[in-house]
């Protein structure tokens, strides 16, 4: 550090001190239900940022920014009379710390407390005000033994299809189902799923963790195949995760990203018979459109490469070509392969299928446009009115069928809205809408197709051939599958020196032969939970985390979840935009299941959310080490003080907005919190610091005292809307009035340092102590941090002087001070009178005097 550096203000020297004081004191801890000072009387606000994966490289500067948000808002809400639940844990399992402790040979439970022990310091050092006795880790057995317990309230439950929620399997035992018919509705159920599947890492990967063919941990290439998986039926609650965002306050886009994801829409399904010359009987394909009144344009159909028919329906002519193509698919992602702008590829099966409107032969291809995991895995193509049925229809030389009159002078080819029927039989004249309604119930009249609502959401593929992970509760004997008893959870992972991938889809568990042998006939399930797991609830915990005996206890969730009819939830959410789908989507499926079942009595998560947008290396481009370009806050910290990194994140601009770093920036905001210091501080030639002489135990003039309010009105309340650079800059405007001040009142500027301190919690903290030392009548009791947020006096607000701008022709001329309360003809003297304005107009007839009460005065002249 420079020496010029050590010479504005010593953070150095303090900060560390408050880090300790806070430390040792618990100064943030938070009561709740069932402690000796709790006040359940007092209102509760509960805060969270999205708990960090731990990884060997720590923070970088896009972490602190939603931090220091959220730290902001707590401690002010804290000031402000409520109880406050500002807590932090650790999402420590997943393939990254498994991928890791494999390339340096360590467990991955000891790189991962390393990690954890780093991130927990460097938070530390950035001053936030987190209850650290309520820290949880998703890999510590106490947590995921309540991640095990949730699983087994999917895996015993189901959703009922006329309410739409979840209710237990022992509905189902008591109406005498059958072991394979209840399996068949579970929450939690096992299927036989194409999945993509990473030979090196030797785990299946979600579809979001493949890029261009490839892993995106390790870059190594992936291929399609079908394995034993367990699945979560979300797709049972998709008209909830819709309905059921109204209320919430999210951002509209996050709401709309939700809604796109889940895909609802309306159509019909269609039976299709397929002619198979070599096959004994001819199969039929059930196709979903959103368009059934283009049936009759139908010229071909297109399955997906992995349908189930594919095989038996390809003739032995075309069954080369289909292999070989069936097998180039297999490495491609599904973003791959639903990119609009790729060039089309598809091969002919040889077999056709009959159009049941006018029973019509049509072809049957296989297309990688066209995925097993959405509606049935097949389509009808309708090129004349569908943009990549079109330019297959156009490669392949396949026909295409005008059924839809779009607007006059509207080219038809590819053309997809509203329209005319024509060229469609009994729907010929009927407008898109009607001939929709018309198909739907011939189709049903005929036993051919019924309407239907379709999503685009798949059922959450939920295992992994991992070892760092959640092992299942459940085990295998004689073929099925069955939970553990409540009273074994937790299944804790053996310990194992080789938990490298076997290579084969045999999970690295099956190498820990006496743990996987649960009885003499039964062996335990080897797959183990996805890294989302632990996400999903971990904000519950929060609320009571060292229960031992319940998830979180009824009295804990109804005070900081708000239950009790309210709409409930966490109050403040605020976390990075990677999130904004599955993460949340994930935790809300999960709440309503817990909710449904009677553990929950609210029925959303999360109140309100906000998403941070990325803060960009000063270059403009993303971070990353590749570019070179990535800030360690270390470095900035050591440099300019936690207190500055805090203070310039919020004050880059709008918290939502993407935003350039910038260490000139920096040290712009360095450079105002060393004239905080100077209000209370001088030096002398040594450096030793002392109390300011300016420094005076008189009230503030009015026209201080009217800046000092204002500052008290517009902090809070843009603290409230998140509106932290706006909030800085007015602290910024009422320093400088000090500045200038000759004297500056002892009580003014400790009301500043009140303002000041959610943003800058040490250099307001150290300067109130000295303050405080000065004029013992303004010493805080405790912290700065525990003392009462100031009210502002609106009768403060109202200036009684005013500055008035005189103009001559339009042009600036003086300025004057009036009271605020002058007449305008006062005003017009005042003018005429001004010697500057007699100077102006010397030689002139004034015509006229325009005045805008309490900003200018315009005299016209010539």
């Amino acid at each position: 550090m420079s020496s010029e550096r050590r010479k504005q203000y010593p953070f150095d020297e303090f900060e560390p001190k408050w880090q300790k004081l806070w430390d040792e004191t618990k100064a943030f801890r938070t009561p709740g239900p069932g402690d000796a000072d709790f006040v359940a009387s007092k209102p509760k606000y509960f805060v969270m940022d999205m708990f960090p994966y731990p990884s060997g490289e720590g923070l970088h500067v896009g972490h602190p920014e939603g931090y220091t948000a959220t730290d902001i808002v707590a401690r002010y809400k804290r000031m402000t009379g409520s109880n406050v639940l500002h807590p932090m844990g650790w999402d420590a399992f997943g393939l990254p710390a498994e991928q890791y402790a494999i390339k340096t040979g360590q467990h991955p439970r000891v790189t991962t407390e390393k990690n954890v022990n780093s991130f927990r310091a460097q938070l530390k050092r950035l001053g936030f005000a987190y209850d650290w006795d309520r820290e949880v880790n998703t890999t510590d057995p106490g947590y995921f033994k309540w991640t095990q317990w949730i699983f087994l309230q999917l895996y015993n439950s189901y959703c009922d299809e006329k309410t739409g929620k979840a209710r237990p399997i022992s509905d189902l035992e008591q109406l005498g189902w059958d072991r394979d018919r209840i399996d068949a509705r579970r929450l939690a159920f096992v299927s036989e799923a194409p999945v993509n599947w990473c030979p090196q890492l030797g785990t299946v990967l979600a579809n979001e963790e493949v890029i261009d063919g490839k892993s995106e941990v390790g870059g190594f290439p992936v291929e399609r195949r079908p394995l034993r998986q367990w699945m979560l039926r979300i797709t049972a609650f998709a008209q909830r995760l819709i309905d059921e965002l109204e209320d919430l306050d999210w951002p509209e886009s996050i709401k709309l990203l939700q809604r796109n994801w889940i895909g609802r829409s309306e159509g019909a399904e269609v039976k299709f018979e397929i002619e198979t010359p070599d096959a004994p009987s001819n199969p039929s394909v059930t196709v979903f459109t959103t368009r059934p009144d283009t049936l009759f344009g139908a010229t071909y159909m297109v399955l997906s490469p992995e349908h189930p028919l594919v095989k038996s329906i390809t003739t032995a002519e075309q069954q080369p070509l289909v292999e070989a193509y069936v097998k180039q698919v297999a490495s491609k992602s599904d973003l791959e392969r639903t990119e609009l702008a790729k060039d089309k590829t598809g091969v002919f099966t040889g077999a056709y299928a009959i159009n049941p409107v006018n029973e019509t032969r049509i072809p049957v291809w296989i297309a990688d446009y066209v995925l097993m995991s959405y509606g049935t895995g097949a389509i009808m193509a309708v090129p004349g009115h569908d943009e990549r049925d079109f330019e297959f229809a156009t490669k392949f030389d396949l026909p295409i069928v005008q059924v839809v009159q779009p607007p006059e002078g509207t080219d038809w080819k590819g053309y997809t809205d509203d329209g005319i029927a024509i060229h469609s039989g009994f729907l010929d004249g009927l407008s898109t809408p009607d001939a929709k309604r018309t198909i739907s119930e011939w189709l049903e009249e005929k036993g051919l197709g019924r309407k239907m609502v379709n999503f685009k959401l798949r059922d959450w593929l939920f295992s992994r051939q991992r070892y760092w992970g959640e092992p299942f509760p459940i085990v295998w004997e004689d073929g099925k599958h069955r939970a553990v008893d409540v009273s074994e959870l937790p299944v804790v992972p053996p310990d194992l020196d080789d938990f490298k991938p076997t290579g084969t889809p045999e999970p690295p568990l099956s190498k820990a032969t006496a743990w996987v042998q649960y009885s003499d006939k039964a062996t335990r399930e080897l797959n183990t939970m996805p890294q989302w797991a632990g996400s999903c609830w971990y904000y519950l915990r929060y609320c009571d985390p060292k229960n031992t005996e319940r998830f979180i206890s009824k009295e804990a969730e109804a005070y900081w979840m708000g239950a009790n009819g309210k709409p409930g939830g966490v109050d403040l959410y605020i976390g990075g935009t990677e999130h904004a789908v599955l993460h949340l989507l994930y935790a809300r499926f999960w709440h309503k299941v817990l909710h449904d079942l009677g553990h929950l009595m609210t029925p959303e998560p999360f109140q309100r959310l906000v998403n941070q947008g990325l803060i960009m290396g000063e270059d403009g481009q993303k971070m990353s080490k590749s570019r070179g370009n990535v800030v360690n806050p270390d470095h900035v910290v050591a440099e300019y003080g936690a207190d500055s990194l805090r203070l310039y994140e919020m004050f880059m601009g709008p918290l939502e907005q993407v935003k350039p770093w910038s260490m000139k920036g920096v040290e712009g905001v360095y450079r105002f919190l060393a004239r905080v210091w100077r209000l209370v501080q001088e030096s002398n030639q040594e450096g030793v610091w002392s109390t300011s002489p300016q420094l005076q135990d008189v009230a503030p003039d009015s026209k201080l005292n009217k800046v000092l309010h204002e500052t008290i009105k517009k902090v809070g309340e843009d603290i409230e809307k998140l509106s932290f650079n706006t909030a800085i800059s007015q602290m910024m405007v009422l320093t400088n009035a000090f500045t200038q001040s000759e004297v500056r009142p002892a009580s003014a500027v400790m009301t500043l340092l009140v303002l000041l301190n959610p943003f800058a919690p040490h250099v307001s903290e150290e300067l109130a102590e000295r303050l405080g030392a000065a004029f013992p009548a303004l010493k805080p009791k405790g912290l700065l941090a525990h003392q009462t947020w100031p009210a502002y006096d609106p009768a403060a607000l109202v200036a009684s002087e005013v500055e008035v701008v005189l103009q001559v022709n339009g042009k600036l001329r003086d300025r004057l001070t009036v009271p605020a309360e002058i007449s305008k003809e006062d005003m017009e003297k005042f003018a005429r009178e001004n010697a500057k304005v007699k100077e102006f107009t010397q030689g002139l007839t004034v015509r006229k005097i325009v005045v805008v009460p309490g900003k200018l005065v315009n005299v016209v002249a010539n």
